[in-house]
């Protein structure tokens, strides 16, 4: 088991990717992976096969994953100011 600097449900903000800069809430931390789910990012398309639910079957989007060290938390990110600035304690 690892431990992380975020957990569910935690607003964080994603730094690197494509996705870099957006905003959203963590859905869910798969830790054997080091990976994260972050609401509305990393949307994929997942086809689905005919069900009682979706009779022709459907192409469902979701939430794909995110490398925990790709996200940092909103709070920590806001307080440092300038980009590429370390965290500063308020004296």
């Amino acid at each position: 088991m690892h431990k992380f600097h975020v957990k569910k449900g935690d607003e964080v903000v994603i730094t690197a990717g494509t996705e870099k800069g957006k905003r959203g809430r963590i859905l869910e931390v798969l830790s054997e992976k080091e990976r994260v789910i972050v609401e509305g990012a990393k949307m994929i398309k997942r086809h689905t096969r005919k069900s009682q639910a979706h009779p022709q079957g459907a192409i469902v989007e979701r939430e794909g994953t995110l490398h925990v060290s790709n996200v940092m938390k909103a709070d920590v990110y806001d307080a440092r100011g300038g980009k590429g600035q370390p965290a500063t304690a308020e004296k």
